[in-house]
């Protein structure tokens, strides 16, 4: 079997793809490096690795017809909020448009893919306030990178039912862990945090740390991807989250007992664009056998130490 993974040297598709190759796999991988790195990719020497950017129409063509992956996991993607309010057009080539064409060239060569799966964002619920999110509930998007995250999974679900393709999509919420690049504008809170602490740096809390979030391990993120393969499930949306809700104000209690420090906050006003309440239903997940296997206190200890001890090596 053979994989392309779009974004596979990035955070999320760099542990997808070391999966993916210890379970047998051939991997393919395209990513443009903006924001990845090959040394990301723990079996880099076993994958081949195109530095090609996805909007690149041609070779994404080329890509398909003479590689002929089964699955595709597409996580190649502009993933800031702020960088989407910036740039938009650029957000909406990646985003959307390079996705639309994917699908297109599929058809076009009549590839038989198991699988084609795109990666969404919880983003797409918007500030509603009804909790948890259930992949039926209301959606209100409210930045240029959410709204083309809701435009392309709807088109992704849609395009599949009507030209046969197994597609799926799944919205991620609030990973964290190893290769999370802090210096990156589209990083996670809990990477800036763990660099603060490492290095002395004062954090910025944007808000009043009231916001909640719904934080998810990367390994429990590959474990709920490789189920929704394992299982074939196409032509659906599905949660990966952990279905805990915490406060940032909480997040950062509990990380400076992990770390035995204490961090400097300064505050500032909340950002645009950002959602105050995120808590994910998860039934869909469970229904695939799906049990996390690091809750929030052990995965940010192993992410904790894992970080000493590389700052160690």
């Amino acid at each position: 079997m053979k994989a392309l993974v779009t974004g596979g040297a990035g955070f999320i598709g760099s542990h997808l793809v070391d999966h993916l190759v210890e379970s047998g796999f051939e991997v393919v991988v395209v990513d443009d490096l903006s924001m990845g790195a090959i040394s990301n990719i723990k079996h880099w020497e076993q994958i081949t690795i195109y530095v090609a950017d996805v909007c690149d129409d041609k070779f994404m063509q080329q890509l398909l017809a003479d590689e002929r992956p089964d699955y595709i996991y597409f996580l190649a993607a502009i993933a800031s909020v702020a960088d989407s309010i910036e740039r938009p057009a650029e957000t909406h080539a990646v985003n959307h448009t390079a996705v639309f064409n994917l699908l297109e060239h599929i058809c076009q060569i009549r590839l038989p893919i198991k699988q084609f799966l795109f990666t969404s964002s919880a983003a797409v619920y918007g500030n509603l306030p009804e909790l948890p999110k259930r992949e039926d509930s209301r959606v209100a998007p409210v930045s240029p990178y959410a709204i083309d995250k809701y435009a392309t999974e709807r088109f992704v679900l849609a395009y599949g039912e009507l030209y046969d393709l197994p597609t799926v999509c799944v919205r991620f919420f609030n990973v964290y862990g190893p290769r999370q690049n802090p210096s990156s504008p589209y990083s996670g809170v809990l990477s800036i945090l763990t660099d603060c602490l490492k290095t002395q740096r004062p954090f910025t809390l944007f808000g009043d740390g009231t916001q909640t979030r719904d934080f998810v391990y990367v390994s429990d993120v590959i474990k709920a991807l490789w189920l929704i393969t394992e299982h074939q499930v196409q032509h659906e949306v599905i949660n990966i989250a952990n279905g805990l809700e915490t406060s940032l104000n909480g997040i950062i209690q509990m990380y400076q007992e992990i770390a035995g420090q204490q961090l400097e906050i300064k505050r500032a006003e909340q950002r645009g664009g950002e959602v105050d309440h995120s808590v994910a239903s998860i039934g869909k997940l469970v229904r695939l056998n799906y049990e996390s296997e690091w809750p929030l206190r052990r995965g940010l200890t192993k992410y904790w130490e894992g970080e000493c001890e590389h700052a160690r090596s």
